[in-house]
């Protein structure tokens, strides 16, 4: 699929076809596939993927599990808004708080319920069981080899992006 990808634009506009093209449209088709996974079983739950990532997020920050608005913003690359729509629904389901930060009134708390910790775990545990069926068609050597591959072009992709942000 992706090699008639780039075999088509090296017909139509050969300086495309090249390094760039087939790792972006590989990566994109991974990262689809992985997504594809992972929403079926969020659906499953009745979950959004920003709802998932956020309660993933407060479960694995460790008991209390809680973590302020403008750091899930951050580390979950959501807007402001976006991050203040998914409070307010898993809210209304009773699957985290909010409280004001008593050592600084212009920040809050957001802490997952009982029933938010037993709703991240069950998502959290769906998700990497589907992911894990996905990728365990890969050999064992393939996938450790493929994990430390792009963590090493992650971590230098990730110094070339903070030129781009500002």
């Amino acid at each position: 699929m992706i090699d008639g990808i780039v075999a088509a634009w090296r017909t139509e506009l050969p300086e495309v076809a090249n390094l760039s093209l087939e790792l972006s449209k590989r990566i994109g088709r991974l990262a689809g596939l992985v997504d594809a996974v992972t929403l079926a079983e969020l659906d499953k739950l009745g979950l959004t993927k920003a709802e998932y990532e956020v309660l993933a997020r407060l479960r694995s920050s460790g008991a209390p599990f809680r973590g302020k608005p403008n750091e899930l913003t951050k580390s979950l690359s959501l807007s402001s808004g976006g991050t203040t729509n998914v409070l307010h629904r898993l809210t209304a389901a009773g699957l985290v708080t909010r409280g004001a930060d008593p050592d600084d009134r212009r920040s809050s708390w957001v802490e997952l319920t009982a029933q938010g910790v037993r709703t991240a775990e069950a998502a959290v545990l769906a998700a990497n069981a589907a992911q894990s069926a996905l990728f365990g068609r890969l050999p064992a050597p393939t996938g450790r080899a493929l994990a430390d591959l792009l963590r090493e072009v992650q971590g230098q992709l990730d110094v070339l992006t903070v030129a781009y942000r500002r």
